[in-house]
């Protein structure tokens, strides 16, 4: 009977938190708060001393116009480090496309469809980030066959999240329209992804936005999560975990980056990127263990379309890993880390930026 309530109690939920929009002023003080304050910061002074603790001798330089889309991981600050505003520094608009991972949509029976919220405000270190009303606009047009509401899928996620101290560190007038992208097959990514694009395109056209410099898209995702250690008993050390296989694990990540990711990219690129990260035989399961094998075939999608079928060109920032990286300091910012980071237990992240 136990499990009976709780399925019962988890359907109410959906249900409530799969409604269609309220009128503005029903949501104006709908904020949501952040989920992870341990590895992410939460206060103005906690990104402000990360900030103070990276060394930018190092980063990148970018010349040009700014990213029209980004990657960017979202693991623990002090893990992924330089990385987050080395590509995040570069988005310069003021409306920003946040396209991430739904971890946990199949607790809650939730596939196939981007999944949008109806909260007025995103907690932010430096002031509640607002949520653009282009978000709305965009949801109706693609609402019943390309979208869903989940406030509750968005209330325990927490891959969007990461990037908005970094955001708001470098530009605080951001405003921000959030999408989760649970699990689809990769024909089912093609047509969210262009229908995306349709709908963003409308909406841009009316406000007479330019893409780069008034709107851009960013996409969050950790690249591999390896080894056979603390991953709920699933082994994912396809090399071993010795020092030779896991070098031969970022190996293949490179090739998946360079073949996938990097350069220009156009529909056949995509489609590589989901045969090296899914399953061939059921996309729901890894082939390689990218949380973002869904979001980052969509956004990819969103921007080749957007672009009217012409590849843009993507730039790699950085790679690095939670074992290879350079940890930043940060328990005596009251922060620290969510999971382990060993030989067997380690995370990849990767960062690019495209025009």
């Amino acid at each position: 009977m136990t499990r009976l309530y709780i399925l019962i109690a988890t359907c109410l939920l959906m249900m409530a938190s799969c409604n269609t929009y309220k009128s503005n002023e029903a949501v104006e003080s709908k904020v949501r708060q952040q989920v992870d304050t341990v590895g992410f910061a939460q206060y103005s002074w906690q990104i402000d001393s990360v900030m103070a603790r990276i060394d930018r001798r190092g980063w990148k330089k970018i010349a040009g116009d700014p990213w029209k889309l980004a990657v960017c991981p979202h693991d623990d600050y002090t893990y992924v480090g330089k990385l987050y505003p080395e590509v995040l520094n570069n988005i310069k608009a003021d409306h920003v496309f946040l396209i991430g991972v739904a971890h946990k949509a199949a607790q809650l029976g939730l596939e196939d469809y981007l999944i949008f919220d109806t909260h007025s405000q995103w907690y932010g270190p430096y002031g509640n980030v607002p949520v653009s009303p282009a978000r709305n606009e965009i949801y109706q047009a693609l609402k019943d066959k390309y979208a869903i509401i989940s406030d509750t899928m968005h209330t325990v996620e927490h891959s969007l999240e990461s990037m908005i101290p970094f955001m708001q560190y470098f530009n605080r007038d951001i405003r921000i329209i959030p999408v989760l992208v649970p699990a689809m097959s990769p024909e089912r990514m093609e047509e969210c992804g262009k229908a995306l694009a349709e709908a963003i395109k409308d909406v841009a056209d009316s406000r007479q936005w330019e893409w780069g410099t008034d709107y851009a898209l960013v996409v969050t995702t950790d690249a591999v999560h390896y080894g056979n250690e603390d991953w709920g008993g699933k082994d994912y050390a396809m090399y071993g975990c010795d020092d030779e296989g896991n070098a031969k694990a970022r190996t293949h990540e490179k090739e998946i980056i360079e073949n996938c990711l990097n350069g220009e990219i156009d529909p056949e690129n995509i489609r590589l990127f989901s045969a090296y990260t899914l399953d061939s035989a059921d996309y729901h399961n890894y082939k390689w263990t990218w949380c973002g094998r869904y979001c980052v075939p969509v956004a990819l999608y969103t921007a080749y379309y957007l672009n009217d079928s012409i590849p843009l060109n993507g730039e790699l920032i950085g790679y690095s890993s939670s074992i290879t990286s350079g940890h930043i300091p940060v328990q005596d910012l009251g922060m620290g880390t969510t999971a382990i980071a060993t030989d067997c237990h380690w995370v990849g992240y990767a960062a690019l930026g495209y025009r």
